[in-house]
C-alpha cells in the first residue's frame, strides 16, 4: 500500500472537523468534504454511536431533498444543519469570502459563477468550514475584491452561524471571531511554516513550531480506500476512480 495521499490527509482532517455534527450538508462539486463527511457518518456508526445524517447536493443515495436547494435553505434557517462548507476565489483574513470575480465590481475580472445562498448559510450554520485546495497569495488576500459572506457581524446583528476552521493543501486554521482572525492549527505534511506565510496573503497567530497535521491510522485508511470511495462514486465517479487509481499498491 502507498503512503498517504494529501487528498486522504483532507478527508480525514475534515471528519475530525465535522465530529459532534448530527446533520452535515455538502454543496455541489464538493468531493473531498462530501468524502470527509461520509467518513465521519462510517466511523461514527462502526462506533455504535448516533448516527450522523449527511445531506449532499447533487447525490441520489446521500441526499433525503426532494427540492434542491429549496429546502436546504430551510432546513438551516431552522436550525437543523450543523455543518455545511464554503469556499471561495479569495478568502480574506477576517473571514470573508467572494464568490463573485476579481476586480472592482461590477468590472471584475475574472468573474466566478456567483455567491448563491453564501451569505444566508454563513449566518445560519453554527460550523462553517472554509475549505480550498489552493493555498496561494491570490486566494489568501488581505482583503476580498468583494464580499460575497461576511466572516462576522456587528454587534446587534443576530446570527448563529459562522466561521469554524479554514482547511487548505498546505494546513489548517482555526477562526477566532472575537479578533476576528485565524490561528494555524496544523501544518500538512511536506509543508513548513515559512512556505505557508509566503503563500498566504493575511497575518495569522500561529505558535513557534507548529504542530503536524495528524494522517489517517491504517484503519482509517482501509476505511477511505474501500467503503467511502464506493460510496462517493454514486456522485463523484471521476473523483473517486483517480483517487483510487493514485493510492493503489
Amino acid at each position: 500500500m502507498r503512503e498517504v495521499h494529501p487528498r486522504e490527509i483532507l478527508i480525514a482532517t475534515i471528519a475530525r472537523l465535522l465530529d459532534g455534527v448530527r446533520h452535515v450538508a455538502v454543496g455541489a462539486s464538493s468531493p473531498i468534504p462530501a468524502a470527509g463527511a461520509m467518513l465521519l457518518r462510517a466511523q461514527k456508526k462502526r462506533a455504535g454511536a448516533p448516527p450522523v445524517r449527511l445531506s449532499i447536493l447533487g447525490s441520489v443515495e446521500h441526499n433525503f431533498f426532494t427540492n434542491g436547494s429549496a429546502e436546504l435553505f430551510d432546513c438551516a434557517g431552522q436550525g437543523r444543519i450543523d455543518a455545511f462548507f464554503l469556499g471561495g476565489g479569495q478568502i480574506d483574513g477576517r473571514g470573508n469570502i467572494n464568490l463573485v470575480g476579481a476586480g472592482e465590481y461590477p468590472g471584475s475580472t475574472p468573474r466566478w459563477p456567483g455567491s448563491f445562498g453564501s451569505a444566508y448559510l454563513y449566518f445560519v450554520v453554527p460550523r462553517v468550514i472554509l475549505f480550498r485546495e489552493e493555498h496561494s497569495s491570490r486566494v489568501l488576500v488581505e482583503t476580498v475584491d468583494f464580499t460575497s459572506a461576511p466572516g462576522t457581524s456587528e454587534d446587534g446583528v443576530y446570527r448563529t452561524g459562522g466561521p469554524a476552521a479554514l482547511l487548505t493543501g498546505k494546513a489548517l486554521f482555526s477562526f477566532d471571531k472575537t479578533r476576528p482572525g485565524f490561528t494555524l492549527e496544523s501544518l500538512h505534511p511536506g509543508h513548513d511554516l515559512a512556505e505557508v506565510k509566503a503563500a498566504t496573503g493575511f497575518g495569522f497567530a500561529h505558535a513557534g513550531s507548529p504542530k503536524q497535521t495528524e494522517a489517517p491510522d491504517r484503519a482509517t485508511l482501509d476505511l477511505l480506500r474501500g467503503q467511502i470511495m464506493d460510496e462517493l462514486s454514486e456522485t463523484y465517479p471521476d473523483f473517486a476512480s483517480r483517487l483510487r487509481s493514485e493510492t493503489a499498491a
